[in-house]
């Protein structure tokens, strides 16, 4: 008995097509005997489903909430990017227009300036000349001092005669009849300017048959006598 134990070979009882097909299915051990079928999971239970349910709703809710939060945050952005725009237009147009009002207004200040000084001597100049002009006393001249009283008096005439001119010539002012008279024709031609137009070509035709009907109205009446006269004729 000890002799047949002793030649016992376990390699006898490997069944060399079993081993086969485990490394041809991939070398893993069967999960169930052959011709039984594995172990199917569970449904999940209401509990489970209402749970995720739940889960999913609050996870939609945050990125609904996320989402306004991020709409807010761009509605602001948009806000604040139109105001800078607006803010750097804004700053483009009035740093022109200042520029520019400066320039103007620098140089008619200049000229104003330069005006009102001219203006100044010229006013010196008339209240002197008028001084000059009122203090001739004629009551006081002699038969002696005629000749040189009369050249005095015709010097100082004449010297504010000059002043005059030139400042006529200085100060549209001083010229307002003449500025006036030659500005008529000039109000008269705007008028006529500004009538052709607050009016179309329909008012303008009308306005015309209006002041010209009388004339229309001989031409026709002499057109209806010679086409009379030339009826009797023949």
């Amino acid at each position: 008995m000890r002799v047949m134990a002793s030649e016992f070979d376990a390699s006898e009882f490997v069944d060399h097509d079993v081993q086969a097909a485990r490394k041809a299915s991939g070398g893993g051990a069967l999960s169930s005997p052959a011709g039984l079928p594995g172990k199917a999971q569970p449904a999940p239970t209401r509990e489970e489903v209402d749970s995720k349910v739940t889960s999913m709703q609050q996870k939609l809710s945050e990125l609904k909430r996320v989402q306004q939060e991020l709409e807010r945050e761009r509605a602001s952005l948009e806000e604040i990017r139109r105001r800078q725009s607006e803010f750097t237009t804004g700053r483009q147009e009035m740093v022109q227009h200042l520029t520019r009002g400066v320039g103007l207004l620098t140089e008619a200040e200049f000229a104003a300036r330069r005006d009102a000084e001219q203006m100044a001597k010229t006013l010196a100049g008339f209240r002197d000349a008028l001084q000059k002009i009122q203090s001739l006393n004629e009551a006081a001249w002699t038969q002696a001092n005629l000749n040189v009283e009369l050249a005095r008096a015709s010097t100082a005439v004449e010297n504010a005669r000059m002043e005059w001119n030139a400042a006529r010539l200085k100060f549209s002012i001083l010229s307002g009849a003449v500025a006036s008279e030659k500005g008529a024709p000039a109000a008269n031609e705007n008028s006529l300017e500004q009538l052709m137009r607050q009016n179309n070509f329909a008012a303008l035709c009308k306005l015309g048959l209006s002041l010209s009907w009388p004339l229309a109205l001989v031409v026709l009446a002499m057109f209806v006598v010679l086409l009379a006269l030339l009826l009797r004729v023949k």
